[in-house]
């Protein structure tokens, strides 16, 4: 690494290009606020791309000025793979798996790396063993890492349950009632990394009966609910579960602390269900699905399955604007943001934004819990005036496969951040195929600047990718690439060795899961 990145840190502006924010003397980072934080905080100002709505990600212009810190940016080559490759999984799926018919995923792939410390994005991955199908999901925390860990640990279950038939139900309620083993709802893919909430384990398989005994009360489960259902029905009643728990006394103290912790943090999802009648993905917030469509011209497309729900959404604001008084039309959406402070507009946990200003002060005041340990403290936006603000319902989308469809691509925003939908499955398509993808230009309209720019893209594409694992090749050119579309080394391990306490200032956790259709599962169901 030259001498000049070793006594710079050498960030990218909106308009991708590589300045110096580092005086000699003096860190020059932009204040901005936080994802979610109703309190100003400093948080990242540089992509390495344009995000996918056209804007820079860039949110504030006040800088903040701090003494000067020795910084190492020499991560060799080996250092930067380790990095990059701590949390990779790849698991390829049996083809068949004993019931009926060929199984639509052939393999995934998945990665997360941090920004935050500790990670505050989660995923989760697992075949449904009593119904048909695998799940698998993309979860972006807020606040802390506490709801993104409870909801990536038990929606799942919620959702599987909800498809389960009456008899299948009653199975495990009969289990559980003479004390013998459960039969397994779920076959998890975990990495070693992955954790679970231990101590709460029999709070969550508590509250997962109480639901199941619900659906068993109900004369109209029968054989179960669709996928589409299943999905909304398990989002809304885990987050209701989340809220109650805050709410109840419960068997410890360190029980009390993760249920408050985890119903006033709060996260995204992206949940996507694939099964013998397709795909079907339910989206709260600002993570993404999108399928990889490769035409039989050979030519490859993205194909959204997800909305953000944002603010650059505007069906998604004048929803918003419906279930509040017209008085409130000029505050519920301030800056891009509900309420001035949260950017994603649908969110699991988020408890300040859904309960009334009473229960949020009982709750914190009445609760016997540290909520200085906790990271916790007593706030209500601005304009509180007729919550709730905020929900969990899900938007979901179903797609029946075609041969075509290669490939569903899961990500928090971290990675969108940094590149658009298209980018992506060209980086997955071409990981896939080994063939780099080079549209035909004309010479007569190109300048000798810009031929000389092109040569640059297609000599950075034609080098052979670092990475077996597709999403682990995503996230390397999230970060990696410049703006001639090459892999910068140098720009990577300058990115990938900020410490923790100025990493998230300058970009977000990545979390992506790349999953693989079985080609004979499309030929078989068409």
């Amino acid at each position: 690494m030259s001498g000049y990145l070793c006594s710079r840190l050498l960030l990218y502006t909106g308009g991708r290009h590589l300045t110096s924010f580092f005086a000699p003397s003096q860190h020059v980072l932009p204040d901005k606020l936080c994802r979610t934080c109703p309190l100003p905080c400093h948080a990242r100002s540089f992509s390495s791309r344009s995000r996918s709505d056209g804007s820079s990600g860039q949110e504030g212009e006040n800088t903040l000025h701090a003494p000067r810190r020795e910084l190492d940016f020499q991560l060799s080559r080996l250092q930067i793979n380790a990095v990059l490759r701590a949390n990779e999984q790849s698991v390829r799926i049996p083809e068949f798996d004993g019931r009926s018919g060929p199984s639509p995923v052939l393999r995934f792939e998945s990665n997360q790396l941090s920004a935050n410390t500790p990670l505050e994005d989660r995923r989760s991955s697992a075949s449904c063993l009593q119904t048909r199908g695998m799940l698998f999901g993309v979860f972006d925390g807020h606040g802390g890492h506490a709801c993104a860990q409870a909801v990536s640990e038990r929606l799942p279950y919620y959702i599987a349950v909800s498809m389960m038939s009456e008899s299948v139900l009653e199975d495990l309620e009969a289990a559980m009632e003479i004390l013998r083993p459960v039969p397994p709802i779920l076959q998890w893919y975990k990495h070693r990394n992955d954790y679970n909430y231990r101590e709460s384990a029999a709070l969550y398989v508590n509250h997962l009966r109480v639901y199941w005994q619900e659906l068993l009360a109900s004369e109209e489960h029968g054989d179960g609910m669709r996928p589409t259902d299943a999905l909304i029905y398990a989002f809304q009643r885990l987050d209701t579960d989340l809220s109650l728990e805050a709410q109840v006394p419960l068997a410890n103290d360190l029980m009390r602390n993760t249920a408050i912790q985890a119903a006033f943090a709060g996260c995204t999802a992206c949940v996507a269900h694939i099964g013998p009648e397709g795909v079907h993905v339910a989206n709260a917030g600002d993570c993404r699905a999108v399928l990889g469509v490769q035409e039989h011209d050979g030519s490859w497309s993205a194909l959204p399955l997800t909305q953000d729900h944002n603010a650059a959404n505007v069906t998604e604001v004048e929803r918003i604007w419906r279930q509040h008084p017209a008085s409130e039309r000029h505050s519920v959406i301030v800056d891009d943001r509900l309420l001035g402070v949260l950017m994603p507009l649908r969110a699991f946990g988020d408890v300040r934004f859904k309960w009334s200003r009473e229960l949020q002060q009982s709750v914190l005041e009445n609760g016997d819990s540290d909520l200085e340990s906790l990271n916790l403290y007593q706030y209500a936006p601005p304009n509180y005036l007729t919550p709730p603000y905020l929900e969990a319902t899900p938007e979901v989308t179903y797609h029946r496969l075609r041969p075509q469809d290669r490939f569903l691509v899961l990500a928090s925003d971290g990675l969108w951040d940094e590149m658009t939908s298209d980018e992506a499955v060209r980086l997955v398509a071409e990981h896939l195929t080994g063939i780099h993808l080079q549209a035909p230009v004309s010479a007569s309209q190109l300048n000798l600047g810009q031929m000389h720019q092109l040569l640059l893209q297609r000599r950075a594409r034609a080098t052979p990718a670092l990475d077996l694992n597709g999403a682990t090749h995503l996230i390397r050119h999230a970060l990696g690439t410049n703006e001639y579309a090459e892999m910068d080394q140098e720009r990577l391990a300058t990115i990938l060795a900020l410490p923790s306490d100025l990493a998230r200032m300058y970009r977000d956790d990545i979390t992506a899961t790349v999953i693989y259709f079985n080609p004979n599962f499309s030929k078989t169901a068409n």
